[in-house]
């Protein structure tokens, strides 16, 4: 039988210079393979999607055909094409958000409350399309201001998440200290990395669902756990949205509310994700990466640091010795194992507790 590890120290022997070529070809093909199963992906949610809500379609097509005869037995005066006409005309009002239903009166689309909220969501990319600029004037200031807005909102996600990360670090080095010596570090950053979802799950998630389920009328728990859900993953379908209900009180305070909650939704998403991706093992997207790229380490981020690569793991205290030791390892650098403590940079080095010094 063919040891695999010995067949690869002796490829590594015979042709040293080929190794660059072996590892870029390996994740050529693993990033093949994962294009082969994105594309899987995509076919098996199109047939499960058309299985589910196709049948609602074609009920409600037939619905709407039986309905149309009817009227026009009704009302043999009105011609098929006049009636065509009009269901046309009811459509694209309808499209442009003014409803053509009798005794429904709702605040203009281009309020400064309706405007404001729909600024927000063309500079967070949520873009629910219910609201849409129809001038030419309005359509290309759309596209000047989307250029400058979506950068300066990211530019804001990415500061009050570097914020956030000094709370989650003193977390994460809080769990270390008490479960240290029961866990590995892997272990302990799965947990902490769960702590910090169930939270802001439960913060901009489920208590939201709650209150849109209270306030907007029609919307049950599910439906306004799909509006917060598809929101804050910037979705954005368009299917819901709050604020529209006919005589809505304080319309425009609400959109501003709204405007809000979705800003701090949105950062509180950033954060799971920086903290997902700083655990290697949880990062699928490192065994796609060329392996030259993730074996070289970034000089500008450890000079930043100021560790220049030499930071004590966050398992160890300030007042204990650092050992040197050497591990032989035998495994791929670009997968490390749960043994491994791969802390990101802003976690490993332990906060400064003043009076322990």
């Amino acid at each position: 039988m063919v040891d695999g590890k010995m067949v690869t120290e002796t490829l590594k022997n015979m042709y040293p210079s080929q190794l660059p070529t072996l590892k870029m070809a390996k994740s050529n093909a693993r990033l093949l393979g994962y294009f082969v199963l994105y594309l899987v992906f995509l076919v098996l949610g199109a047939a499960i999607f058309s299985a589910i809500e196709a049948p609602e379609e074609i009920s409600t097509i037939r619905a709407i055909r039986r309905r149309r005869q009817e009227f026009l037995k009704a009302f043999p005066c009105i011609s098929d094409d006049d009636l065509e006409k009009l269901i046309v005309d009811i459509i694209q009002a309808n499209n442009r958000g003014v409803s053509a239903a009798k005794n429904v009166t709702s605040e203009p689309n281009w309020s400064f409350g309706q405007s404001f909220f729909f600024s927000s969501t063309i500079v967070t990319t949520i873009g629910y399309g219910h609201v849409h600029p129809l001038s030419e004037g309005g359509k290309i200031f759309c596209i000047i201001y989307a250029v400058i807005g979506i950068p300066m909102t990211f530019i804001l996600l990415t500061a009050l998440v570097e914020r956030l990360l000094i709370p989650a670090t003193w977390l994460l080095y809080w769990l270390n200290s008490k479960l240290g010596h029961l866990y590995q570090p892997f272990n302990i950053r799965v947990f902490h990395l769960a702590i910090v979802g169930i939270i802001s799950l439960t913060l901009f998630i489920v208590f939201p669902a709650l209150i849109f389920a209270k306030l907007e009328p029609g919307w049950n728990f599910l439906d306004s756990l799909y509006y917060c859900f598809i929101s804050l993953t910037t979705i954005g379908l368009g299917d819901y949205i709050p604020g529209d209900a006919r005589d809505q009180p304080l319309r425009p305070l609400y959109k501003v509310c709204i405007t809000g909650y979705l800003l701090l939704g949105l950062t509180f998403v950033m954060l799971i994700l920086h903290l997902y991706n700083d655990i290697p093992q949880l990062n699928l997207g490192l065994f796609l990466l060329r392996s030259t790229d993730t074996n070289q380490a970034d000089p500008e981020r450890m000079r930043l640091s100021g560790t220049q690569g030499h930071t004590p793991k966050y398992t160890q205290h300030n007042d204990q010795p650092v050992r040197q030791s050497v591990k032989v390892v035998s495994r791929p650098v670009d997968s490390p194992s749960p043994e491994e403590d791969t802390t990101p940079v802003h976690a490993q080095m332990p906060p400064i507790i003043p009076g322990n010094q």
